[in-house]
């Protein structure tokens, strides 16, 4: 059966979600991050597209972007593209690492751009891993409050008052809201959080993921037979964090 066609935004602005496949790990240090924020910053430039939110987790990343000189898919496999090649080549694999298809859907309004914003600065929050979006190091939130660098914040600003002040006022307030923003994700839970069975895997000597699949058989399955004792872990959990099939986490 085909796929159904991208909703096409009237006024070009859309949330993007591009995954790791088998919601495997994308980046594994804050190099790899650092990287993708310098692609993204370079095929502004090229694509001409305008960034107004982002949120960078390990195995997901979040943009809230308007298209202009070129359509949005051309833009994010721009991206994807060229960070593929440099994560490949620095960690030697080869093949896939996102999802084929990334997610996206349309923004035709104010109040429901706002609550896209607010959703993808809370990402970490929800997450478990920080208890306040500040905290963050990779999101958009700091942009605003901070530093400018990839992110158009006037548009933002201006949506919240005419005077900067009472803007970076009320969007502050805004994006620290308590809410339930349900944003376009698969919303399953964890038993435990991805960021707690990583801490369980550096305990154990795992510092970059992708060890794990390369290291000999045996002692690869006797971590995983360590891990599967964790409670609260699943087999999906643990394929998804390590990019091993759950036909192997089974077998262990």
């Amino acid at each position: 059966m085909p796929r159904a066609a991208r909703a096409i935004s009237d006024n070009g602005i859309y949330h993007i979600m591009l995954r790791g496949i088998n919601r495997q790990t994308i980046f594994e240090d804050d190099k790899d991050i650092e990287r993708l924020i310098e692609t993204v910053k370079r095929y502004k430039s090229i694509s001409k597209y305008e960034l107004y939110a982002y949120c960078i987790m390990s195995n997901h990343v979040h943009f809230l972007i308007k298209e202009n000189e070129e359509p949005v898919p051309t833009s994010i496999k721009r991206i994807s593209s060229s960070y593929v090649f440099w994560y490949n080549k620095k960690y030697e694999r080869c093949g896939h690492l996102f999802q084929e298809r990334f997610k996206s859907e349309v923004i035709e309004n104010d109040d429901y751009f706002l609550t896209v914003l607010r959703y993808i600065h809370q990402n970490p929050i929800k997450a478990g891993i920080v208890k306040d979006i500040s905290e963050y190091k990779w999101s958009s939130y700091n942009e605003y409050i901070g530093k400018t660098n990839i992110v158009d914040i006037d548009f933002v600003l201006k949506m919240f008052s005419s005077n900067r002040v009472s803007a970076l006022t009320s969007f502050c307030e805004f994006n620290n809201q308590h809410n339930n923003d349900m944003c376009m994700e698969n919303n399953e839970k964890n038993r435990i959080s991805d960021n707690e069975l990583r801490k369980h895997l550096m305990e154990i000597g795992i510092a970059n993921l992708n060890e794990l699949s390369q290291i000999e058989k045996c002692n690869r399955n006797e971590i995983l037979k360590k891990l599967k004792t964790i409670n609260g872990v699943t087999i999906r959990q643990l394929s998804r964090i390590t990019g091993i099939s759950k036909s192997v986490i089974e077998r262990a």
